[in-house]
């Protein structure tokens, strides 16, 4: 009787083996070794096409499912966007704006264990049929005023329409206070042939309550203190023709709240800090005819 018992666990130690040791070596260490960094094969306005050396099994012993490979943009420290999965060792993206900055990672997985994430690669996608410069103007990002200076530049092969053109800077109202008034100081092109406009987008109403009765709990305020409110502010133009490389000129735009209250501009999605220098802010984004052509405020 004995005997038998052994022979069993021994049986069941040996079916059950491997599915232990890979999952005690997926909690502990990365069961597959690090995917090689990110190369650009193909770089165009809207479509990325990328290549890595692969992950192998570490140790023994290794696993015959296939490895998944997820190619991420990194936002910050230990934070991803999923930009696409493959199980190949080379992907096509196709869903990222022209002009936009992405810092790409990939990881590996598969049923039995993980890979840690490759270096990053920092990626701008192929120009569109224009970009826009930024220049911040403010060195104190919690002061009374955002002050900064956009240049809308040509990057395509024809002439482009102003017209046609809307760019948009990403804000983010902390404690759902939207007041803003918007200026241009001063522009190459006349500040007369820009429009600027505000749209802002508080959180969702509760739901109305049932009847017969009230929801637990109900909001006092609406919404709810501190709670930020996202939004834009829309650059157009009145009329004006782009030749191919050209550009706008400066546009110097400083806006404040109605009370000169202080706004604090470190958390809106398009500021970066001042360098002193023009840079290609790909967190401001640019529409022609309404196809983004430059910027992904996601990047």
């Amino acid at each position: 009787m004995r005997a038998r018992r052994v022979t069993l666990a021994v049986a069941l130690a040996a079916l059950l083996g491997p599915l232990a040791v890979g999952a005690a070596r997926a909690a502990d260490t990365p069961a597959l070794s690090t995917p090689g960094a990110p190369v650009v094969v193909v770089d165009e306005p809207h479509r990325l096409t990328l290549s890595w050396a692969g992950s192998t099994w570490v140790g023994e012993p290794g696993g015959a499912e296939p490895i998944t490979y997820e190619v991420q943009a990194q936002l910050g420290p230990h934070v991803y966007r999923g930009l696409g999965s493959t199980t190949a060792t080379t992907i096509t993206l196709t869903d990222l704006a022209p002009g936009g900055e992405y810092r790409i990672a990939i990881s590996a997985h598969t049923i039995g264990g993980y890979s840690d994430p490759s270096p990053v690669t920092l990626v701008r996608t192929a120009y569109g049929r224009a970009k826009v410069s930024y220049l911040n103007l403010d060195w104190s990002p919690t002061n009374n005023q955002i002050q900064h200076v956009l240049q809308v530049t040509n990057t395509g092969d024809e002439p482009l329409d102003l017209t046609t053109v809307r760019v948009r800077y990403h804000l983010l109202f902390e404690g759902g206070n939207t007041s803003l008034v918007l200026n241009c100081d001063w522009a190459a092109m006349g500040c007369d042939r820009t429009r600027r406009t505000l749209a802002f987008f508080p959180p969702p109403a509760p739901p109305p309550p049932p009847p017969g009765g009230t929801p637990s709990p109900t909001p006092t305020r609406y919404p709810l203190p501190g709670t930020p409110v996202p939004g834009w502010v829309e650059l157009t133009f009145t009329e004006g023709i782009l030749a191919p490389g050209t550009s706008t000129g400066p546009i110097q735009l400083r806006h404040h709240r109605h009370s000169w209250s202080d706004i604090d501009e470190r958390d809106d999605p398009s500021w970066r800090a001042p360098s002193g220098q023009w840079t290609d802010n790909s967190r401001i984004t640019l529409d022609v005819d309404g196809v983004r052509e430059f910027g992904d405020t996601y990047s």
